[in-house]
């Protein structure tokens, strides 16, 4: 029994569902009630499905499938809830924000170290909008090559937590050959589970017109062969101001 939990942890993180107890009759009545009553405006803003892979900044052999559930603030700035899958079960791991060129030029040098260029991930066929015809998401695809993400994993279930353990984790995006190359057992699953093939889908995109510049500073570990590692230390509380 102990060596299948280990497999499942292994490839799946384990159980779908953290420990707890079963909902109750009365939780669903209530859920379904409060989805009633309360507009929930920010989720119904969450306008695609977007499903892709990211590797930990820290150690590159540890890579997951990501599934992004988007929204759009302004042409410049989108955000999205990132699942580690599009089950009903899906677990919430993590969040990215995604800026045109534009914005992240305007970045501090240490912060742009923090971000991922797209480039790479949707010309090559990773960033897929799953049941979306290719023609119709083309120039969504066009946008997106230009822009820059900062990615970050609060929930490891690759390693098997069962419940959200530890600091956030930063993550990056593929970047090719011996610069972050997703396992190809990952994509067959994934180009499976969805009936597409995302070699087939990196050679419909190859007229996609390149950004005219990738900023360096983007893909700090590309340049640098460094990543970044979120810790916890104890510090000295600020303490509040008397409040009435």
């Amino acid at each position: 029994m102990e060596s299948g939990r280990a497999a499942a942890a292994a490839h799946g993180g384990g159980e779908r569902v953290p420990p707890g107890k079963a909902m109750s009759m009365e939780q669903h009545i209530m859920d379904k009630g409060v989805q009633w009553l309360q507009s929930l405006k920010p989720i119904k803003q969450m306008s695609q499905h977007a499903c892709s892979f990211a590797l930990y900044s820290h150690d590159m052999t540890r890579q997951i499938e990501t599934h992004h559930y988007v929204s759009r603030l302004n042409q410049d700035f989108l955000q999205s809830a990132v699942y580690d899958s599009d089950d009903a079960t899906a677990r919430l791991i993590g969040v990215e924000y995604i800026i045109s060129d534009r914005l992240f030029e305007g970045l501090p040098p240490d912060e742009q170290k923090l971000w991922h260029s797209h480039a790479y991930e949707i010309k090559s066929g990773l960033w897929v909008n799953p049941r979306i015809p290719e023609m119709v998401l083309k120039p969504e695809l066009q946008n997106l090559a230009k822009t820059y993400g900062k990615c970050w994993c609060t929930w490891q279930t690759d390693r098997g937590d069962k419940l959200p353990m530890g600091p956030p984790a930063l993550m990056m995006s593929p970047q090719g050959v011996n610069m972050g190359s997703v396992k190809p057992d990952l994509i067959a699953k994934r180009d499976t589970k969805y009936n597409i093939s995302s070699e087939a889908m990196g050679k419909s995109r190859i007229e996609l017109a390149e950004p005219e510049w990738i900023n360096p500073q983007a893909d700090y570990w590309k340049q640098h062969g460094k990543g970044f590692f979120v810790d916890v230390e104890p510090t000295e509380m600020k303490k509040m101001v008397p409040f009435p």
